[in-house]
């Protein structure tokens, strides 16, 4: 979720591998081939015994629920540990090659690059479900042209509409703007939270609506070259300068401060995710989720973020595990974990059966988005991205485009 977060089947051949500790699998792009093809999938070994997996405080639950029916329909044993979201990744990496850590783990899919990097997940073959699974979530567990992980749920940020105050939401975000100055009482055309340091996330929809990228892309996977390096980035940092001067923007806007203004009715918009929703909805309020309208032209794409099961390349049950992320794959699976966590399945079939208006709103406004990034470099843009946008934001960088050049000067230098 947000910034903190600003913070697969795998085939036989793949599982006996990560069973003796290998980190090598079948590529991706190749459906598995079996040696006997006069074998049928039923003639494969079962699975059996127990599997730990790894979840934080927000996910353990609905896993539990999931274990249960996993259990019932392959007699696998599934223990549900508790760990704290910022540990899984941490302790994982540090047990696993000693034998001691999970046989799966349930995180956030920006960590990928850093278990990959450690060797401690096993690639693994997706090809016969890739195009089953939103492209997004599909590119957010690509890695080095394998797949990594299996998406079960997506999230991303899109424009909350209270729908006392307006009903019909302008096409572009200029038009928005103007409609919210008009509206009698609102203290903000629209809420985007800042604070002190900046957010270069909640602004993400914004920046890429002017082709600005933070990275640059090749057959479908991020590369480490700046998106937002040339003309188009230029643009966005003078449009946040006109934001700043025409007091749209403001550094005195926090998370906290941003969502109370609106649930104090002091907005008609708002940019946010659906961590928030809820407490609109407890508040009383009737409020739709849209898309974020183009300020440049071109689509807003937020991030998205994507939870992947990973199986440990270090699993003594390498195939009852490959086995979970099968049953986690079925609509039966995804729908559930959907109904338990509030967020909209990464499989398509159960995405196209969405009940719930505000999860489905933000599936829409997410159409167009881009995984965050798992790249190392990101780091680097995190340290200089959101305090040069507050920078101009307030005026202390007079020259956007000197300070946007600098930026990404500055970003490049870390790489």
């Amino acid at each position: 979720m947000r910034k903190s977060l600003i913070a697969l089947a795998a085939g036989l051949t793949v599982a006996l591998t990560a069973c003796g500790g290998g980190t090598t699998g079948t590529s991706s792009t190749e459906p598995s081939q079996s040696t006997d093809p006069s074998a049928s999938q039923s003639e494969a070994p079962a699975a059996s015994g127990s599997l730990t997996l790894w979840a934080d405080e927000t996910r353990i639950e609905a896993f539990k629920q999931l274990g249960e029916a996993f259990a019932e329909e392959s007699g696998v044993t599934l223990d549900v540990v508790q760990k704290p979201t910022g540990d899984i990744a941490k302790d994982f990496i540090a047990q696993a090659p000693t034998g001691q850590g999970p046989d799966l783990i349930v995180t956030a899919h920006d960590g990928l690059g850093q278990l990959v990097e450690n060797g401690v997940i096993a690639n693994i073959d997706f090809a016969s479900k890739a195009d089953k699974f939103n492209p997004v979530a599909v590119q957010a567990v690509t890695l080095d042209g394998k797949v990594w992980g299996m998406p079960y749920a997506m999230e991303n940020i899109g424009l909350v509409r209270n729908n006392k105050l307006v009903q019909d939401t302008p096409g572009t975000f200029d038009e928005l703007i103007a409609q919210g100055k008009a509206v009698e009482g609102a203290e903000y055309p629209i809420l985007i939270q800042q604070g002190e340091a900046g957010d270069a996330y909640h602004l993400y929809p914004v920046q890429t609506s002017f082709g600005a990228p933070v990275f640059k892309t090749e057959n479908g996977e991020y590369i480490a070259e700046l998106g937002m390096a040339g003309d188009e980035g230029v643009k966005f940092a003078e449009y946040l300068q006109k934001l700043g001067k025409d007091k749209i923007l403001s550094a005195d806007l926090g998370g906290d401060q941003a969502k109370q203004a609106f649930l104090d009715g002091k907005s008609p918009y708002m940019i946010t995710g659906p961590w928030w929703t809820t407490e609109f909805k407890d508040a009383g309020m009737d409020i739709s989720v849209l898309p974020v309208p183009s300020a440049g032209g071109q689509p807003s794409a937020p991030f998205v973020g994507v939870q992947v099961a990973y199986v440990s390349a270090h699993s003594k049950n390498a195939l009852a595990a490959n086995q979970f992320m099968d049953f986690l794959a079925s609509k039966d699976a995804q729908d559930k974990l959907y109904e338990l966590g509030g967020r909209a399945p990464a499989l398509l079939e159960s995405a196209a059966s969405l009940d719930d208006p505000l999860i489905k709103g933000f599936d829409e406004a997410g159409k167009d988005g881009q995984p965050m990034p798992v790249l190392p470099q990101m780091t680097a843009v995190w340290e200089f991205w959101g305090n040069t946008e507050v920078q101009i934001i307030n005026g202390q960088s007079a020259d956007a485009k000197a300070a946007w050049s600098a930026m990404n000067d500055n970003i490049k230098a870390k790489f």
